[in-house]
């Protein structure tokens, strides 16, 4: 397991690494993650939702597709932001290098198993936000009925959360406040992108955490023992 950065492992935690290194993912229940947004609903991606919404004891499909959809978002979002704040530079996360296990947890579902070239920082809205949320965003709505404008409201989300996470390990423990800096530049970037831009506010008061207002609802509140998220429209 490790970062997908020439820089090693990036600090934050496992939650910004990807497995690395040749194998066999197919052999170990690994999809290609463009697979899974092709054509008709992906059986991986209905039978993760439906995981989902196993472990969280809740049988309305829409909280378990936002809910789905929200963690590998933030996954999708760490392993390339972290990447790009510490170095300038992140993995080529287009086509279909990327794979996903849909039954694994954190940090142990995506894999590159093949070597993949860093690409510029200013790839993140291109590879990520268009090439993976996108059609993500689609996909979920299809197997699940979930409103693409709360998908959106989760993506921006779990945009700030991977923000806040990254900028304060940088300012703290990495003692990299340029990297600080960076990640809140780049993600004030992608947040100006029109699928990101109405889903909420991003707000930086200096070098206090990042703090972020959504306009829309998770749904986690739904979930049996469950309540709103700090960043949550309905407070």
């Amino acid at each position: 397991m490790g970062a997908v950065t020439g820089a090693g492992a990036v600090g934050p935690g496992p939650f910004f690494t990807v497995r690395t290194g040749p194998g066999e993912p197919r052999a170990e229940g690994f999809v290609p993650l463009a697979q899974v947004y092709a054509g008709r609903p992906s059986p991986a991606l209905t039978g993760r939702v439906a995981e989902v919404g196993r472990r969280l004891r809740t049988s309305e499909r829409r909280v378990a597709g936002s809910l789905a959809h929200q963690g590998l978002a933030a996954r999708l979002w760490s392993v390339a932001l972290g990447p790009a704040a510490l170095t300038g530079r992140m993995p080529d996360l287009s086509g279909g290098r990327l794979w996903w296990h849909p039954g694994r947890s954190t940090p142990d579902e995506l894999w590159l198993p093949d070597d993949v070239p860093d690409v510029p920082a200013g790839r993140l809205r291109e590879d990520v936000l268009h090439g993976h949320l996108v059609p993500l965003c689609a996909a979920v709505h299809a197997v699940s009925g979930v409103a693409p404008g709360l998908l959106w409201g989760n993506a921006a989300s779990a945009l700030a959360g991977t923000l806040r996470v990254l900028h304060s390990w940088c300012l703290g423990e990495g003692a990299r406040p340029e990297a600080a800096a960076r990640a809140v530049a780049l993600t004030e970037e992608l947040m100006t992108d029109p699928l990101l831009r109405d889903a909420g506010d991003l707000r930086l008061s200096g070098a206090g955490a990042p703090a972020y207002a959504r306009r829309s609802c998770c749904l986690y509140y739904r979930v049996p023992g469950g309540g709103l998220c700090g960043d949550c429209a309905l407070r």
